[in-house]
């Protein structure tokens, strides 16, 4: 069956363009009022601010927010809901899940759950986009586009590096990369659009989200050791995968009702193993990347992050996990360097970040771009190496159910338009 791409796939119109901008700078708006709320909630909630057993209380009393927030809101859905409507008609359908995800969302992240702003910030972005693209009378197809970009502009505030947010906001569509090529462009504008938008009301300046260590010099031998790093975060993002469906498996046994309040219960238990199993990253991964932690402590961590995170994301908790999985990967780069002191650490450190995300979220060329942008473009090659051997041992682990191929889309919606 021929499949035929509208030119407006192709060309981009300069309404579209206009549309585009309209939605970057609306994402920018909501990434700073949704961040600047987060930050609020986090001075009552926020671990730290806590002994262990009120803050077990917490986020017990948390998890039962979440079921009563649910059954008053509505259900708020997730990004893998957003990638399928995305592939389906273009975008979100309406605005009706967001009220129910903006305070929940808020809530399971201020408390210190093992997932990060990253989901329901891009969910809510990206739905804004379609909101717009609709307001605007565009077709499907230009409504995927508007949709990718208000997701970019959401990873861009959380990211500080536009294209590395672009390219994210489209290679996670799919499992085999990049596929809605045509969005590549206004995807960048928008990004850019929201940065300078979140840049000008939140005064960060333009800076890094985090601070690798210094590369020093590099050598031939450090391609090998990248190519070993994708080896090891293939392993942590199919343990991650595999862990989260046993969990998955093991609650449905258990009434959607009390599963938010167990994963409480379960967190609260997991902070007596390592301060590190609550939160999702941010603020740690920037404070263990220069620290004199050992290396029990970098691997007790890293263990910690990763069960937290699989039990907040099984137990119905809204959140990502890209910026968990960065962490997890920065404590085992860290943890490598000392076991093996000839490695260049920054290589180690940003090639695990790359591996282990990618092997989850299967973003090779979005992943390389977003660490580079903060550790340094000399960075690419090996961090390239890293996700590249990540993404292809993992070909066959999945997490995201609704990635899928452009063709399944496009064939099912050309099936859908011929004539009986």
């Amino acid at each position: 069956m021929n499949i035929h791409f509208p030119d407006r796939l192709r060309e981009p119109t300069p309404r579209l363009f206009l549309v585009v901008i309209v939605a970057g700078l609306i994402g920018g708006a909501i990434g700073a009022a949704y961040i600047g709320a987060l930050h609020l909630l986090q001075r009552a909630l926020w671990p730290t601010h806590w002994s262990l057993v009120p803050h077990g209380v917490i986020l017990v009393a948390v998890g039962v927010s979440v079921v009563v927030l649910t059954k008053l809101l509505g259900t708020p859905g997730d990004v893998e809901l957003l990638v399928d409507n995305i592939h389906v008609s273009g975008g979100a359908e309406d605005l009706r899940r967001l009220p129910a995800l903006i305070p929940i969302s808020l809530l399971c992240i201020s408390a210190g759950g093992g997932l990060g702003p990253e989901a329901p910030l891009v969910q809510t972005t990206g739905t804004f986009g379609s909101y717009v693209a609709h307001r605007f009378g565009l077709d499907a197809a230009g409504m995927r586009i508007v949709t990718i970009t208000g997701m970019a502009a959401g990873f861009t505030v959380l990211f500080g590096a536009p294209l590395g947010a672009t390219v994210f906001a489209l290679e996670i569509l799919h499992r085999r990369g990049l596929e809605y090529y045509e969005a590549l462009m206004p995807g960048v504008l928008g990004a850019l659009t929201g940065y300078g938008v979140y840049v000008l009301i939140t005064r960060v300046g333009l800076q890094p989200v985090w601070h690798l260590p210094d590369t020093a010099s590099m050598h031939a031998g450090d391609l090998l050791w990248a190519a070993g790093c994708g080896v090891v975060g293939a392993a942590v993002g199919a343990a991650f995968t595999y862990l989260n469906q046993f969990l998955r498996a093991v609650l449905r046994r258990i009434p959607t009702s009390l599963r938010p309040t167990l994963g409480g219960l379960a967190l609260a238990l997991l902070a007596w193993l390592s301060p590190y199993a609550l939160t999702f990253g941010e603020a740690q991964l920037g404070h263990a990347a220069i620290a004199n932690l050992a290396l029990r402590t970098l691997l007790l961590a890293a263990a910690a992050k990763l069960l937290a995170s699989s039990v907040t994301l099984a137990s119905g908790w809204k959140g990502g996990f890209i910026i968990p999985l960065f962490f997890i990967g920065m404590c085992l780069g860290r943890a490598g360097h000392m076991t093996f002191h000839h490695a260049n650490e920054a290589v180690l450190i940003a090639a695990l970040m790359v591996a282990c995300n990618v092997a989850v979220t299967k973003t090779p060329l979005g992943s390389v771009l977003v660490v580079t942008e903060m550790g340094g473009v000399h960075l690419l090659p090996t961090t390239l190496i890293a996700a590249v051997v990540s993404f292809v041992l993992t070909s066959n682990v999945h997490l995201i159910e609704s990635q899928r191929r452009r063709s399944d889309t496009m064939s099912t919606a050309s099936t859908e338009e011929e004539p009986a």
